[in-house]
């Protein structure tokens, strides 16, 4: 059997059907000759990472399909953090921000536009003056991640468990930020919602009358007057992955988001960069992973451009860029499929539906793992349809990283204990039997 896996995750591949495609997807219009010739010798199925329906954002998927409790996700605005470098401490919040044009109406704000175009040195004038604000002890202060876009990291006796301000749609109201009910009775939540409020207010008052904002307005411009949130979060104590999983991991990606996560969970991290050629990008990815499989044993190649195309609204773009991408992959899997220790596993984190007013959707993703030893069903496409006949069937959540483990000949019987917790690999980190003196 396989000794390592490569796990190449198209992000966001999934999608709905078109009648341009004659109610096809994407993925099912598209020309995929190399996805469709792996899945004629793969395992073929549908995952999901959690419960069908419900649409995911990457981190969440990610971190379930690595093997990890929701209760223990962090909050993406502390994923983003530490991707950038950004000094968080475990007590401290971190929230997600960016700039955003806002008009008021019966004393509430309106987001008019959440993504005003505007040039660096606009925005870092604007940000001069709303970097730092603190009030009753508690610290606030902006930490500009590129572009409109930044953290905010609440310090002191603050809680993350506040709802968002961002409403994420253009004419709506912002949202008033409120303890969630599960920490309704928890004095920091309902702090913390209050002194965010107060900085969000400052924040659009001192914008508004900024002299960045009066010659934009001068030459017909959008002000970029206030700051929406999200996704607030903390760090939280968790097993490394090699600890819970007995495996060497590393994460080759392009986004901030993704070495957050690579470092939460004890992965290497290898920083890539995209380009205009999704094709080429995932090729050297492949190659490099290759390479890479002397120091790591689970690795992780990805690539965010389905998904970015598909926020694009265009089906006909995200087709180009899966044919694209299958063109690339092409030309440098065949040395993975000829390793008999190289377990590869192809499928994404959600779907991102190409039209409509969802940012993704809660459809299944179709999922093939190759190796030695991997059963072969009948699929001869790989795309959302044809991956439900295959014999993997429904595969949920924690499952996929079960499946890898089970393919490399690690997995544990269960109810063995080699060690005094209840790790599902086989053999665990052990302590050796000592004679006794």
């Amino acid at each position: 059997m396989p000794k390592k896996c490569m796990l190449i995750l198209l992000d966001g591949l999934g999608d709905r059907a078109y009648a341009r495609f004659d109610h096809k997807t994407p993925l099912q219009a598209a020309h995929t000759p190399v996805l469709d010739t792996i899945a004629r010798t793969s395992a073929n199925g549908l995952y999901h990472a959690s419960s069908v329906g419900q649409a995911l954002p990457s981190e969440n998927a990610h971190f379930t399909m690595f093997g990890y409790d929701m209760d223990d996700f962090p909050g993406r605005g502390v994923l983003e953090a530490t991707g950038y470098n950004i000094e968080i401490s475990h007590k401290d919040v971190a929230i997600l921000s960016h700039f955003v044009n806002l008009s008021e109406k019966d004393n509430a704000l309106i987001h008019e536009k959440g993504k005003p175009e505007a040039t660096a040195d606009e925005i870092s004038k604007l940000i001069e003056v709303i970097k730092e604000f603190e009030m009753e002890g508690i610290t606030v202060s902006f930490h500009p991640t590129g572009g409109i876009r930044g953290i905010i990291k609440m310090s002191g006796d603050v809680s993350p468990a506040i709802t968002d301000s961002d409403p994420m749609i253009d004419g709506r109201y912002l949202s008033k930020i409120r303890p969630l009910n599960t920490a309704k009775n928890d004095p920091s939540a309902h702090k913390t919602a209050e002194i965010l409020t107060t900085y969000l207010c400052r924040a659009y008052r001192t914008l508004s009358s900024h002299p960045v904002n009066k010659a934009r307005q001068k030459k017909g411009k959008s002000a970029i007057n206030g700051l929406a949130t999200q996704r607030a979060g903390r760090w939280r104590n968790i097993p490394p992955f090699y600890k819970k999983y007995g495996l060497k991991g590393l994460i080759m990606a392009s986004g901030a988001v993704y070495w957050g996560l690579g470092r939460y969970i004890g992965m290497a991290v290898e920083k890539v960069t995209d380009s205009d050629d999704p094709g080429k990008d995932i090729e050297n990815r492949i190659r490099m992973a290759k390479k890479r499989f002397r120091d790591a044993d689970f690795i992780h190649v990805h690539t965010k451009a389905p998904d970015e195309a598909a926020h694009t609204k265009s089906p006909e773009r995200k087709k180009s860029v899966i044919e694209s991408l299958d063109a690339g992959i092409g030309k440098a899997i065949r040395p993975i499929l000829d390793d008999p220790d190289i377990l590869l596993i192809v499928t994404a984190d959600h779907s991102t539906p190409s039209s409509g007013a969802l940012v993704h959707s809660g459809e299944t993703i179709p999922l093939m793992i190759n190796g030695k030893g991997v059963r072969r069903d009948a699929v001869n496409s790989f795309n959302e349809v044809c991956a439900a006949s295959g014999c993997l069937g429904p595969v949920r959540g924690k499952e996929l990283i079960y499946q890898v483990l089970n393919y490399l000949d690690l997995a544990k019987l269960h109810g063995i204990m080699d060690t005094p917790e209840d790790q599902p690999f086989w053999p665990g980190h052990f302590e050796p039997f000592q004679l006794g003196k």
